[in-house]
């Protein structure tokens, strides 16, 4: 059985966090959205993934309203994109030195907090979906400079990256990564370098889109034989499998799915519980693994 505890930026945390993102489908149900985080949070979710864009502030105000002190929850948010409701994403780069101080007070803000205990600037150097044009086009150098500023002033408590490149990372690396979020799953393993890298130096991976892609034309984890066949032998979902693979693959792997809904929360939570033998890791080790690299805008 793989350990259940994993390490955030030294705090040892729940390997299965949870991705609030989805909360956004329940803007017109509130009720349903702080019951659903607060379910999260009593079935052992003790790391939660936010952005002040994620439903134009409406998932931080759930956060700040049902996440208790007590509750001991690592709340991790992101700058680097700013809402574009008119675009072809409803994002649009916002990668600017001011850009990134202006979302970190944003979301300071939405969250009601002084400190915001993990920022992860989101690049967009690699993965699928946008990419910086023109004045958006920002060293690394500026933009950490910023963000190390905003720890110093004891604004942010550590700092993360997300959709970076493996040179990037290496280059951040003198001012102190605790996670790393890129696009990475059983179908999609473009940075496994990345990711050993992370292993190495002790800092947590974190992937998003863990079962695939959402955009058309990236592979999917569930459209998977072999994913299926573990799922039916195990008794289990093809999801779960997908989501426990990654769990298998790394120690440093830490999961945040989101889900709008109850019962996918409940299993979610327990694919920790799953274990593999070695054939079955075969199995899903030798599934082919293509690109996530779908530009976008």
């Amino acid at each position: 059985m793989i350990s259940t505890t994993g390490s955030f930026d030294g705090r040892a945390v729940h390997r299965v966090g949870y991705g609030a993102m989805q909360l956004e489908r329940l803007r017109d149900r509130r009720e349903d959205a702080v019951a659903l985080l607060r379910r999260a949070v009593e079935l052992g979710v003790d790391h939660v993934d936010t952005a002040e864009f994620y439903g134009f502030g409406f998932v931080n105000d759930v956060i700040r309203e049902t996440v208790r002190g007590e509750d001991g929850v690592l709340v991790v948010s992101k700058v680097g994109a700013d809402p574009n409701p008119r675009g072809p994403l409803p994002l649009r780069p916002a990668q600017r030195p001011e850009e990134l101080r202006a979302s970190v007070e944003d979301n300071l803000r939405s969250l009601g907090t002084d400190r915001l205990d993990v920022v992860n600037l989101r690049r967009l150097d690699a993965g699928p979906g946008l990419r910086p044009e023109g004045d958006q086009v920002v060293d690394l150098d500026d933009q950490l400079a910023v963000m190390t500023a905003l720890r110093d002033e004891g604004k942010i408590g550590a700092i993360g990256l997300s959709s970076v490149s493996l040179d990037v990372l290496r280059r951040a690396l003198p001012a102190g990564v605790a996670c790393v979020q890129n696009a990475y799953s059983l179908v999609s393993r473009d940075d496994e370098d990345l990711l050993r890298l992370c292993l190495a130096e002790g800092i947590a991976w974190v992937p998003y889109f863990p079962l695939g892609g959402t955009f058309p034309g990236l592979p999917k984890v569930t459209d998977e034989p072999a994913v299926h066949a573990v799922a039916q032998s195990l008794g289990v979902t093809p999801p779960q499998v997908g989501l426990a693979w990654l769990l298998h693959h790394a120690p440093n792997v830490l999961l945040i799915p989101g889900t709008a809904d109850a019962a996918h929360l409940e299993a979610n939570m327990a694919v920790g519980e799953i274990a593999f033998d070695a054939a079955t890791l075969a199995v899903l080790d030798a599934v082919e693994s293509r690109s996530s690299e779908v530009p976008i805008g």
